[in-house]
């Protein structure tokens, strides 16, 4: 029941990307947009071979099965996100001093409001997996 509403997830992807790229083509709407159902219809098309491939394949089920479920990989996923979380604050951090020494006070305050809202998310979710676990 799962897959078939990812099939239906990647078809609309797929429809959405077609008609964005479409549009753009057509001039009817910018570039940004053109880019955007370009992303997406190649996501698309994509994740409905890997879809396919996983239906048709048994031994590449079982290797995508276990590799989903292996507590290695959960770990590694995890240490993944944190580290990209770490170094998102301190990038931020830097942009903030580098984008207000030259100048560029919008760019220095987005900088800021990034990095704020993102250790707004971790103490969030902190307080909610603390009282979890």
């Amino acid at each position: 029941m799962k897959l078939e509403r990812e099939i239906l997830r990647y078809v609309i992807y797929i429809a959405i990307g077609m008609i964005l790229f479409g549009l753009g083509a057509a001039e009817i709407v910018d570039e940004f947009w053109s880019g955007m159902g370009g992303g997406l219809l190649a996501v698309g098309i994509l994740r409905m071979v890997r879809w396919l491939r996983f239906r048709k394949d048994e031994e590449y089920r079982e290797k995508v099965e276990t590799a989903i479920k292996d507590e290695r990989n959960a770990f590694l996923r995890n240490k993944a996100w944190a580290w990209a979380g770490y170094l998102f604050v301190l990038v931020s951090g830097v942009l903030v001093i580098v984008l207000k020494v030259m100048g560029r006070e919008l760019l220095s305050a987005a900088a800021a409001w990034a990095m704020c809202l993102m250790l707004i998310f971790y103490w969030g979710s902190y307080l909610v997996l603390k009282r979890k676990y």
